[in-house]
């Protein structure tokens, strides 16, 4: 198995990988950074007209998510958001529209080259109040209880240490923070093969958890108002091609991968009376958030 840091490894050389295609003339990545160019399935029609129409090209085509988590929250004038994986920076840009210039809106992302192109994107949006920031989404480089919202998109299942991707969210967000994140969820289990072999198809479904495991971990690191609102689901003939071309009998897989894949809007809030983890809030700590 994969160590944490190769897993990281892998997936920087992935979007950087996409990064550089965006900035030839006519490159596309695919979705999840997986290398393939026909996943429409998960990366098509995401983001409507009306907001492709706020946004460099670039941004959109840098877009490797499987949904779109502005849709996810109702965002507030003057609020401040945290984009984790922000990749080209769209949802970092609309997001920062939507908070206004009250607000602020941070994306963070580890891959140097992905932030060269998501500032070369906020340059040409002509948006001030958003800042990326190089790190981890497993370390986030802010200060305890310093943001209102904290989104991502098809990222969190990337990460070899989920646990800690989602304690560090919840210690950064506010005490009454929100949590509004797409992803990959799997329904029921899938044998390992399988899973290797769909990564060839979409490259974040090999680190997909099990929608019961994703609400566990939620709730270990803090969170309450948990829920996984399915908005795709994936069958056997949307991974057709790519499966019989890893050499798997599809036909024969079917019942074990229809219907079993499918992106999903994440919800979980920081309680008001939060302070920096679900276990610091004693007796001692009660009025943290005040």
């Amino acid at each position: 198995m994969d160590s944490s840091a190769g897993i990281q490894e892998q997936v920087r050389e992935r979007y950087a990988n996409a990064a550089r295609t965006v900035t030839e003339e006519d490159g596309v990545p695919s979705c999840c950074g997986s290398g393939r160019c026909a996943c429409d399935p998960v990366t098509a029609g995401l983001y409507s007209p009306d907001e492709t129409g706020l946004i460099p090209e670039k941004a959109l085509r840098a877009s490797l998510g499987c949904g779109n988590p502005t849709a996810l929250i109702d965002l507030r004038p003057g609020e401040t958001v945290l984009d984790l994986g922000s990749g080209g920076g769209i949802d970092v840009l609309l997001s920062a529209r939507r908070v206004g210039p009250a607000g602020k809106a941070y994306g963070l992302d580890m891959t140097d080259e992905m932030l060269a192109l998501a500032r070369e994107n906020q340059k040409q949006a002509g948006v001030a109040n958003v800042e990326f920031l190089k790190g981890a989404i497993e370390n986030i480089p802010l200060p305890d209880n310093s943001v209102d919202v904290v989104i991502s998109n098809c990222v969190i299942n990337l990460s070899a240490d989920k646990d800690r991707v989602l304690r560090e969210a919840f210690r950064v967000l506010r005490p009454g923070g929100r949590l509004a994140v797409s992803d990959v969820v799997v329904r029921g289990t899938v044998p390992e093969e399988l899973r290797r072999s769909m990564l060839l198809w979409v490259g974040c479904i090999a680190g997909t958890l099990e929608e019961n495991e994703y609400l566990a971990k939620l709730k270990a690191a803090g969170f309450e108002q948990l829920s996984i609102e399915p908005t795709r689901v994936y069958n056997v003939e949307d991974a057709r091609k790519f499966l019989a071309g890893a050499g798997v009998d599809v036909d024969a897989s079917a019942p074990q991968v229809n219907d079993r894949f499918f992106s999903a809007f994440i919800r979980a809030s920081k309680p008001v009376t939060a302070c920096c983890g679900p276990s610091c809030c004693t007796a001692a700590g009660a009025g943290a958030g005040k």
